[in-house]
């Protein structure tokens, strides 16, 4: 088993995020999406301390997601947002996985399979109402409308759309959003609601509906971007020091030379790269902390080794570790150094991390 001392550590704090959900679950009945292992963090371990926190709505990407941990939240509903897999339907149904159905293709499969069982169905209704990726469009909704035997043998649990700019409060094409998602629901037959992501659960009571679908702000992430951060931070990173060296006036550090010492240096090697996850983008515009100060980042990030300035810190030695997320630095703040989101921070962080939970 790895070191502390020789790997990078990303520390997973589950209080949080639960204390995130509750948060989130008080303003907005929530549910908790799970897709890509949890952001980053770890879905067994994260569905597990929602589920026993009260949490009994989940939702994931594809089937396979839901298969690596439909056991720790037995009798909870596991909604698939990708929408029904050609050719896994049994594999839903054994499961008891939720298909998001976005096709008349997908609800037709759906509906034989519970009529080849004999049984019914659950699923969720998904339209689109401006995002054009998936869900019924508009041909698809208006034929669904009319004919409601197509969906026989299927118990519609939620009817479901997806804001498009729903992290900046003021965008026309939110309101227009939701207009179209109360006027699609109502040649529908009756069932609850699903529309508000993260952001949506900030906007106004219009936007309220049965049932929100926070991601990313469970993990800390701002679903508010030109206000404070109301969640708390989950994710902290340290990295391990592999080497300093001493370098004069001049000389260059790393890949094509990109960055050259203005003065006596001493230079931080440390053991991670963007084979971890910490983007090439950061390279020469980003910081870590040592000690609450920040450290530059300087030179290009490679595979495995990123460097750092560490001539005025005269505490860091080869044993120490410098901080790429935590109480100093955000999973924001790094997404802005590297030009990027807080999501594709947290999803990009690699296999290579010593993963440790703080408990719920």
């Amino acid at each position: 088993m790895p070191s502390d001392t020789a790997t990078p550590v990303l520390t997973v704090d589950l209080s949080a995020i639960v204390a995130n959900w509750r948060f989130l679950h008080a303003r907005r009945p929530s549910g908790a999406v799970l897709k890509a292992d949890a952001y980053g963090t770890g879905a067994a371990r994260v569905g597990a301390a929602l589920f026993e926190a009260g949490c009994g709505h989940f939702f994931v990407a594809t089937p396979d997601e839901a298969s690596a941990f439909r056991d720790v939240m037995p009798g909870a509903m596991l909604g698939v947002l990708g929408g029904l897999f050609r050719g896994m339907e049994r594999d839903y149904a054994a499961l008891d996985l939720v298909p998001c159905l976005g096709s008349i293709g997908e609800i037709e499969a759906w509906s034989g399979l519970a009529r080849d069982l004999g049984r019914t169905l659950p699923a969720i209704l998904h339209f689109d109402t401006g995002m054009s990726r998936l869900g019924l469009d508009a041909r698809e909704l208006a034929l669904l409308s009319d004919d409601h035997s197509l969906l026989r043998g299927i118990d519609i649990r939620y009817v479901m759309s997806h804001l498009v700019s729903a992290e900046v409060a003021g965008d026309a094409l939110n309101a227009r959003q939701r207009d179209r998602f109360n006027l699609g629901r109502t040649g529908l037959p009756p069932a609850p609601t699903s529309l508000a992501n993260s952001a949506g659960i900030f906007l106004d009571e219009t936007f309220a509906f049965d049932l929100a679908r926070p991601g990313a702000a469970l993990y800390g992430v701002n679903p508010t971007p030109d206000q404070p951060n109301p969640m708390r931070q989950v994710a902290g990173l340290t990295a391990p020091i592999l080497a300093i060296r001493d370098i004069p006036a001049g000389a260059t550090v790393g890949y094509n030379a990109t960055w050259t010492a203005p003065r006596p240096s001493r230079i931080a090697t440390v053991g991670m790269g963007y084979a971890d996850g910490w983007h090439r983008s950061h390279s020469n515009r980003s910081v870590a902390f040592f000690d609450g100060r920040p450290v530059p980042l300087v030179g290009r990030v490679s595979m495995d080794l990123t460097t750092f300035d560490v001539t005025d810190h005269a505490g860091v030695t080869p044993a120490s570790r410098l901080e790429l997320l935590g109480i100093n630095r955000s999973v924001d703040d790094a997404a802005r150094d590297a030009g990027t989101i807080g999501y594709e921070v947290l999803t990009a962080l690699g296999r290579r991390y010593r993963r440790v939970y703080l408990s719920a």
